[in-house]
């Protein structure tokens, strides 16, 4: 008998710190889930680290603007989005809010995916960004060396190179932008 209340009192236990060892987990996963939900950022899918160079791009926008990597002025936002990527059409609000807090010369939209299939996208950012459309191995994805969707990098002149300065970009606060 005493056998089997300690077999019953051990199996407590161990159920008891099963317990408190998954209340840990699902506090964990809660964390991170904040983290990946947009509250601390976007992480971007670049092969480009901090401070390193843009590679040289010329492109021209939807309005007919032409751009190399000398005409990205100060500071500037360069966002990548794909029409049929999922987390892009969840970003793309924030971003667009985020973007109406900086002047329109310091942000950039590109848009991998075929005029017709851009047209939503490019109507959403036109008003906040200069918008380029180009397939997934444009120039400017070729020059950022993107490899996923939604990817938003923070550049800068330096050295009269332009450089990767931020790779995460904080959308849930309004924009500081260099003069």
């Amino acid at each position: 008998m005493t056998v089997l209340v300690a077999a019953v009192i051990l199996i407590g236990l161990l159920c008891g710190l099963d317990l408190l060892l998954t209340l840990g987990v699902v506090k964990r996963l809660r964390q991170h889930t904040e983290l990946l939900s947009g509250g601390a950022g976007v992480v971007s899918t670049t092969d480009l680290a901090v401070g390193d160079p843009v590679g040289a791009f010329q492109t021209s926008t939807v309005d007919g603007e032409r751009l190399d990597d000398r005409t990205l002025a100060g500071t500037s936002v360069v966002a990548f989005f794909s029409p049929d990527c999922g987390p892009c059409k969840e970003k793309m609000p924030k971003f667009v809010e985020f973007a109406a807090t900086m002047p329109r010369d310091r942000v950039l939209a590109v848009v991998a995916a075929t005029p017709e299939e851009a047209a939503p996208a490019v109507a959403a950012l036109a008003p906040v960004a200069r918008v380029v459309v180009e397939g997934p191995d444009g120039p400017l994805g070729a020059a950022f060396q993107v490899n996923g969707y939604p990817t938003i990098l923070a550049v800068s002149h330096d050295d009269g190179q332009l450089r990767l300065t931020s790779n995460r970009v904080r959308l849930n606060r309004p924009a500081v932008a260099a003069a």
